[in-house]
């Protein structure tokens, strides 16, 4: 009996966040740059094809530097438009943030980089109540990141 094929990735497509996030604040850590930090989460807003909406003021990220690799463990709230009104749901956001050394001097001078050159990957984890939303609730999402000025942006994808 011959194994069954794996299957290939599907994914879909379903939004673009745009984090307005503050300046990190050290946490510790032996050298200036590495170790713990906290960035505050202070609002933003999101749209695509399958929700749109704001994210709210109040969360964060808490990222850990070693070298050129971060690891990210982000927790923030959104509130997305639904027939009713809006409601509220709960982002646990954690992933991986890694380059080479000239990327990052790229970035340190301020120049665009983009998703292809930095491994800025993050998976997805919602909660929410509203029972227009409870799609999110039953999937997983990945996320590709980059970074702009004063903002984390992600486009969001549900594993079909």
């Amino acid at each position: 009996m011959s194994p069954e094929p794996l299957m290939d990735p599907e994914f879909e497509y379903c939004f673009e966040l745009r984090c307005h996030v503050e300046e990190p604040v050290p946490l510790g850590g032996r050298e200036p740059g590495e170790g713990l930090h906290f960035a505050r989460v202070s609002g933003g807003t999101f749209d695509g094809p399958r929700l749109r909406g704001a994210v709210l003021d109040g969360g964060g990220d808490w990222w850990n530097a070693r070298g050129l690799t971060v690891t990210l463990d982000a927790r923030y709230a959104i509130e997305a438009t639904v027939s009713d009104g809006t409601a509220g749901v709960e982002v646990v956001n954690r992933g991986f943030w890694r380059t080479d050394p000239d990327t990052f001097e790229r970035m340190l001078r301020g120049e665009p980089v983009s998703e292809r050159e930095l491994y800025y990957r993050t998976a997805f984890q919602f909660r929410t109540e509203h029972p227009e939303l409870e799609w999110l609730t039953e999937s997983q999402f990945i996320g590709y990141a980059r970074a702009e000025p004063g903002f984390v942006i992600i486009r969001v994808f549900r594993l079909v």
